[in-house]
């Protein structure tokens, strides 16, 4: 048994005294695609990419990487590059199994760690495999901490959000969110979490929140079809077809995703009412070729997901491991080492229990921030509507300043000024005609005598035309205005 560890040893002494001089070209490769990685530009060079990847795995055990941990980094580094080239490619399975080695590399890069289990938790995503997703941006974020990289480790928090979301844990995202929503890094970081919010939303059904987050996030900046593509999901489920069908359309033509193409594809072929038979064959015909390329790319995403479990689930080797206790018993410096790892580890566990702890008391202050601020916000919106209902009721043009006579005109002016009011009467709860015109004069505070005098009817009929509308909101008459303005225009 010894003599075996001994030739192990020795010839893992003569092969890192030796280093191949192609070992030495694979680590040069390595270098130009790290600067070019730094520079924010891509290394498209694949084939030497691919033998420089090849070199140092044929090179590459653990052994050696604890004799040369360089060259470990650098297998590491090649991982991360050759899996993001093979990702581009649509690749997906070869890709998995790049970054899977890039995990056993034995670097103490945790930057590229991080890095790589950041790419393999987006290959779940793509194969709808949120839970596994969410475990390996977890162990990106992991990495990210414990090297310091603190606008990364935002960024993923912001992933792992994303991915409960996902799962339709509204509750369990949004604790995510308000813990590091006062941690503001920069405006693109907070549109994409408010995209999470969105998803969200959109996820438990709540499309109102879902296009208001949406909003939101694009007009901060946030720009992405994915973006578009949530507003018109959320428009289509309200019924508001036209600005489903007009998002849906965007996103054709500035989304090279499959995904999205086929989301927008779907809300054309239901809601475009406006499409001739030939052009509505077309887009189903579109739709069916997309679904196709989905599928395989799905199976594809299915493979390289199985890759990865199995390797979770697969026990691991250990012989290397003797021969390097062996080797670190030899050196004289084992027991030192491990003094300095345990310490390192400890100040880590302590620097995260205090990290964990502020974060908490921030996350207590930005929750009653949020608490305030919303009140706050609730109070200006119901003066804004009160200044609105002041300002057309007063004025002298008054009914023509809202287009009384004209019902989508004037439905159109109070979606504009009172949050969507009328299209939620209409889709939120099946109020005809004349009983959302009822609940808008409410909403004026106009009297009687004068909703009497617009609706054509007697004063005595006002009563029980209101009481009617009102018990379809789940409210009363006498409270009808209220609940329009808290319950529709605030919320």
């Amino acid at each position: 048994m010894f003599r075996r560890i001994g030739i192990v040893f020795l010839t893992a002494l003569l092969m890192a005294a030796c280093v191949p001089h192609g070992v030495d070209e694979a680590c040069c490769v390595v270098a130009e695609a790290d600067s070019l990685w730094q520079a924010g530009q891509t290394y498209d060079d694949s084939l030497r990419l691919a033998q420089a990847y090849e070199t140092l795995s044929s090179f590459y055990s653990p052994l050696l990487s604890t004799l040369h941990p360089k060259h470990s980094t650098d297998y590491a580094h090649a991982c991360y590059h050759y899996g993001r080239l093979l990702r581009r490619a649509d690749d997906p399975v070869a890709a998995m199994q790049v970054f899977i080695s890039g995990t056993h590399s034995g670097t103490d890069d945790h930057h590229i760690l991080g890095r790589i289990y950041s790419n393999m938790g987006s290959i779940c995503h793509l194969a709808s495999e949120y839970q596994l997703s969410y475990d390996m941006y977890e162990r990106s974020v992991h990495y990210f901490l414990e090297n310091g990289d603190t606008l990364l480790y935002y960024y993923g928090l912001n992933n792992l959000a994303y991915e409960l979301a996902e799962q339709g844990k509204k509750a369990e995202a949004y604790s995510m969110l308000n813990s590091i929503d006062s941690c503001f890094i920069d405006p693109y970081f907070h549109s994409k979490m408010l995209e999470t919010r969105s998803n969200a939303c959109k996820q438990v059904q709540q499309y109102d929140s879902a296009a208001y987050y949406a909003i939101l996030s694009y007009n901060a900046g946030y720009h992405e079809p994915i973006i578009l593509l949530f507003r018109a999901q959320a428009y289509s489920f309200m019924g508001l077809k036209d600005s489903a069908v007009f998002y849906a359309k965007q996103v054709m033509k500035l989304s090279n995703s499959t995904h999205n193409q086929n989301n927008a594809l779907y809300i054309l072929t239901q809601d475009d009412e406006s499409t001739d038979k030939e052009t509505a064959l077309k887009i189903s015909a579109d739709r069916s070729d997309l679904q196709k390329r989905m599928d395989i790319l799905h199976d594809k995403m299915a493979q390289s997901v199985q890759l990865l479990e199995q390797d979770l689930t697969r026990q691991p080797d250990l012989r290397w491991l003797y021969a390097i206790l062996v080797t670190l018993a030899i050196g004289g410096a084992s027991i030192y080492m491990y003094i300095y790892h345990k310490r390192r580890q400890h100040a880590l566990l302590s620097q995260k229990v205090e990290d964990l702890t502020i974060q908490n008391k921030a996350a207590e202050t930005q929750h009653e921030k949020i608490i305030h601020d919303l009140e706050k916000h609730k109070r200006t919106i119901a003066d804004e509507i009160e200044k609105n209902c002041k300002l057309i009721v007063n004025a002298e043009s008054f009914p023509n300043n809202i287009h009384w006579h004209k019902y989508n005109k004037m439905c159109s002016i109070v979606d504009k000024r009172f949050y969507l009011l009328a299209s939620k009467l209409h889709t939120k709860y099946k109020l005809n005609e004349t009983e959302t015109r009822l609940c808008i004069l409410t909403l004026l505070d106009c009297k009687y005598y004068l909703i009497a005098d617009l609706l054509y009817r007697s004063n005595s009929s006002i009563g029980t035309l209101k009481i009617r509308a009102a018990k379809k909101l789940g409210t009363t008459a006498k409270d009808l205005r209220v609940y329009l303005i808290e319950n529709e225009c605030i919320s």
